[in-house]
């Protein structure tokens, strides 16, 4: 573990808090039908929060810039990721593949990248967890041969997830301040899918559809789900605070059981208790 950072049970409940947020907002995006008009929206959100926060912080240390840069063009990856993941498969299904994907290669990272050695407990809780997230994935049976399209989306979405986690990671300690760094990436990324839908949508048709305020909600739920794993990376290791972060499965699997009408079971049940094992593991 890196000496200046350390988790504790405040930064713990902070980013079980963002998960739950995460999960909200992402419920969101797959109840609709347009999901290109629903992160245009999301983006309109992050532009206005993201530029509303540059105008009181101002930009982040220099050192930072670069990894904003990059993790605005991986986050757009990732909504792309998340658009085919949602339009091919469950939502139960390949938010969870789409989240336990992250977990571990953000701590196989962070050890190269970020020089953080994890104690063996935390590193037991890190796999108890990743653990806990591949049953929930697997949850409803077998992988079939119609499943493998959404399945391999998700994965790609969670390799974008570890990816801009480490990058984030790195780029926020070199900032100033996390709230300027989170203003910088939300602006970089904000206004692109914008620009598609009014390609698709002349005179920003897409900006006043009956679902906006829906959608505008969705953003600023994104706004502060990330704002607050931005923070908590300042303050704990990398590994540690995607593990934690990535409980907004077990919040996505009761959205998805009541939102969605999909079954929460035994074998969800069992998974859900993996993950709040490696919760506890991580945060000891």
């Amino acid at each position: 573990m890196s000496a200046h950072t350390q988790i504790t049970v405040p930064i713990v409940l902070v980013v079980i808090g963002a998960g739950a947020l995460h999960a909200a907002w992402n419920a969101i995006a797959k109840s609709m039908e347009d999901r290109v008009v629903v992160f245009a929206l999301i983006g309109v959100a992050a532009t206005l929060g993201g530029g509303a926060v540059l105008a009181l912080t101002g930009l982040p240390y220099r050192a930072a810039i670069g990894f904003a840069v990059v993790s605005a063009a991986i986050h757009i990856g990732y909504d792309l990721g998340l658009m085919s993941s949602y339009r091919l498969g469950a939502f139960n299904q390949v938010y969870p593949i789409a989240r336990g994907t992250s977990p571990l290669l953000v701590a196989f990272a962070a050890y190269f990248l970020a020089g953080e050695h994890l104690g063996v407990v935390a590193l037991a809780g890190v796999a108890i967890l990743a653990a806990g997230l591949a049953s929930l994935a697997l949850s409803s049976g077998r992988f079939t041969a119609s499943e493998l399209p959404a399945i391999g989306a998700a994965v790609l979405t969670g390799v974008a997830i570890a990816a801009y986690t480490v990058v984030d990671g790195l780029g926020v300690r070199r900032a100033h301040d996390p709230l300027a760094y989170a203003g910088l990436l939300f602006l970089l990324q904000g206004p692109v899918f914008g620009v598609v839908a009014a390609f698709r949508r002349p005179r920003l048709a897409w900006l006043t559809g009956p679902a906006t305020a829906r959608c505008l909600l969705a953003g600023a739920l994104s706004l502060v789900a990330y704002g607050i794993v931005l923070w908590a990376q300042t303050r704990a290791p990398l590994a540690e605070v995607a593990a934690i972060r990535e409980t907004s499965v077990v919040f996505a699997a009761l959205i998805g059981m009541k939102l969605f009408a999909e079954r929460f079971g035994t074998r969800r049940l069992a998974a859900a208790v993996l993950v709040a094992a490696g919760i506890v593991l991580i945060s000891a």
